[in-house]
């Protein structure tokens, strides 16, 4: 292999890249952070913001430039296979139970921060748009990535806290439910509007995404029930270790080509991974090796790729010394945290929460993580927002993701343990609860 060989610069990009990631996840640990928030800045200091700033020879050493869209590829893989674990893991059952605190709480974290966001950005269109973007999707585009609550973030966060299984964390897991999938809805919306050539195809785009629909729903997720090894026919015989690298191979294939659908449909192929992992039959366990096997394998190991790929365009040298763009910054985070966090606490106190509950639920949702570095992408792909702007925004999604344990620890320091959800969605301490000091 020559030195200008792809797959020269891969074997060592990808090395690098996966100890920065883990290092940087392994640092955040440490200091009592989610491990996305290493993983993001890690990406972000291997890019022109650090590593390209102070050594650039280095970062062309470390990272070829020949390797990067190969590297930028396989991120793009480990994301689908991440999109695709998102909507297997979504579960909105969980708002079985929770009364209308979890409605109301879960329409007012997103309703606030569209508003805010979509205000925000008629201000900030005519300096921080592309000049090919048009206003409509801009300002959409603005208020969703302002509206976003890192699902999978949140349930690690919950778990390692030992709050996953109280009625604070189902709650704050069935607003974030119902969050992601409204999010996830409008900025379908967003892509099909930027992506219209003419009148007729976001009227074509959303008829093949209704057929999409159906068709997963309604002949797909019955055909794999019944398929499923362990549930149906094809699992009657066949031996285990077969059986699971069979089914290992069905949801990958599957992954592909829903993927495949809606990104030919005119949407992106994030929502056919998603979709995919919603429809999957769940309560099997064969399928959640299967999940397991890609969640152990592709995400630690590709994953990282996708953070530094995202580093690569994030240059935080752009905004430069005035002050201006950082005004724009930290308008941009302060809007975020009061849309979200705002929200979020107002709409729980109203109903009935007290204000250490609401608040703390207000934290948990202000939690963007690495969902927002995915639609974050996917507008700067679309043409949405330029280099400077996607600073600015991955930023943020640092800064909140960042600011939720610290603001749990403070509102949290004298919790009590084992809160149970009264018929009325009222958070009361269990008996026999005790101090929580995590």
């Amino acid at each position: 292999m020559s030195a200008s060989d792809p797959v020269t610069g891969l074997l060592i990009a990808i090395p690098t890249v996966i100890v920065a990631c883990r290092g940087g996840a392994a640092l955040a640990r440490r200091v009592g952070q989610p491990p996305v928030v290493g993983e993001i800045a890690a990406g972000i200091l291997l890019g022109p913001s650090l590593l390209g700033w102070l050594w650039p020879t280095g970062q062309a050493l470390l990272i070829p430039p020949e390797s990067i869209p190969y590297a930028g590829a396989l991120g793009q893989l480990a994301l689908l296979v991440f999109m695709f674990l998102i909507g297997l893991e979504l579960d909105l059952g969980v708002l079985r139970g929770l009364g209308r605190t979890a409605l109301v709480v879960s329409q007012a974290s997103i309703a606030l921060p569209l508003l805010l966001g979509a205000a925000l950005a008629s201000g900030m269109y005519a300096t921080m748009a592309p000049e090919a973007a048009g206003k409509l999707p801009f300002v959409l585009f603005i208020a969703v990535a302002l509206s976003i609550t890192a699902f999978p973030v949140l349930a690690r966060i919950l778990t390692d806290r030992g709050m996953y299984h109280t009625s604070l964390g189902a709650l704050a897991m069935a607003c974030a439910a119902v969050n992601d999938a409204m999010a996830w809805c409008l900025l379908a919306v967003v892509v099909t509007i930027t992506r219209s050539g003419s009148a007729l195809d976001p009227v074509v785009t959303v008829a093949l995404s209704a057929f999409f629909l159906v068709a997963m729903l309604y002949v797909i997720r019955p055909a794999l029930a019944r398929w499923t090894p362990g549930t149906g026919r094809a699992g009657r015989h066949t031996p285990d270790a077969e059986r699971d690298g069979l089914l290992l191979l069905t949801v990958f294939t599957g992954i592909c080509l829903s993927s495949l659908a809606t990104d030919r449909i005119g949407l992106h192929a994030l929502f056919g991974a998603f979709v995919f992992g919603l429809v999957l039959p769940r309560g099997s366990l064969p399928v959640e090796r299967a999940a397991t096997r890609l969640r152990t394998v592709v995400v630690p190991l590709l994953l990282p790729l996708f953070f530094a790929h995202t580093g690569l365009r994030t240059d935080i040298g752009m905004l430069g010394n005035d002050l201006v763009p950082w005004l724009w910054a930290a308008a941009i985070t302060a809007v975020a945290v009061l849309g979200k966090w705002g929200g979020s606490a107002v709409a729980a106190r109203a109903c009935g929460q007290g204000w250490r509950n609401a608040l703390s639920l207000g934290v948990l949702m202000n939690c963007r993580g690495l969902t927002e570095l995915v639609i974050l992408n996917i507008g700067l792909e679309l043409g949405l927002i330029g280099r400077d702007l996607f600073t600015m925004l991955v930023l943020m999604a640092l800064v909140t993701t960042a600011l939720t344990s610290p603001a749990l620890n403070r509102l949290r320091r004298r919790e009590v343990r084992g809160l149970v959800l009264t018929p009325g969605s009222a958070l009361v301490p269990d008996a026999g609860a005790h101090s929580d000091r995590s």
